[in-house]
């Protein structure tokens, strides 16, 4: 899988972890929303990098008061129609101020990635080769929008009244 930032196909130095290997405290670590409740104490006392990833309809109230201890929230797309994750991007980013990275990560598609930019995501895990040069072509193909979303692009209509507003 190709993970996709900023414009660009970088490398992933993040370790997902199954619920039954241990974590080492040296490797970023993204562990299951599951994992995470039931050891949470030890693994933000012990993780210096430490990630969660969550499924459709885990509860994102759940983690919000770790997230200042973590750099990663992925959230999962089992199926391209299933929309949930895009809500959990938009609470993240809008209700608790995460700053750290949101990602998608399963069944994720070109076509969706400027709705999940504009929910709060900034980071794609997608296919390797040719669709991974998709995302990054996707990337520069709209950049004036009509509605405000969580991605902080001000909208047309807030930069017409800035400019009137400056005049």
């Amino acid at each position: 899988m190709a993970l996709i930032k900023n414009g660009t196909q970088v490398s992933d130095q993040w370790l997902v972890a199954a619920d039954d290997t241990p974590v080492q405290a040296d490797i970023p670590t993204i562990v299951s929303y599951k994992r995470f409740l039931a050891e949470r104490e030890t693994l933000v006392r012990s993780r210096a990098e430490l990630g969660v990833k969550l499924v459709p309809g885990d509860d994102v109230s759940a983690i919000a008061a770790d997230l200042p201890r973590l750099q990663v929230v992925a959230l999962d797309f089992p199926k391209f129609t299933d929309g949930r994750s895009y809500s959990a991007a938009r609470l993240l980013r809008q209700r608790y101020g995460f700053q750290g990275e949101v990602r998608a990560t399963g069944d994720v598609l070109r076509d969706q990635y400027l709705f999940m930019k504009r929910a709060g995501f900034d980071a794609f895990q997608v296919k390797d080769g040719a669709e991974a040069q998709g995302w990054i072509e996707a990337m520069g193909e709209l950049s004036h929008y009509y509605q405000p979303a969580a991605d902080g692009t001000p909208a047309v209509w807030a930069q017409r009244r800035a400019i009137a507003a400056a005049e």
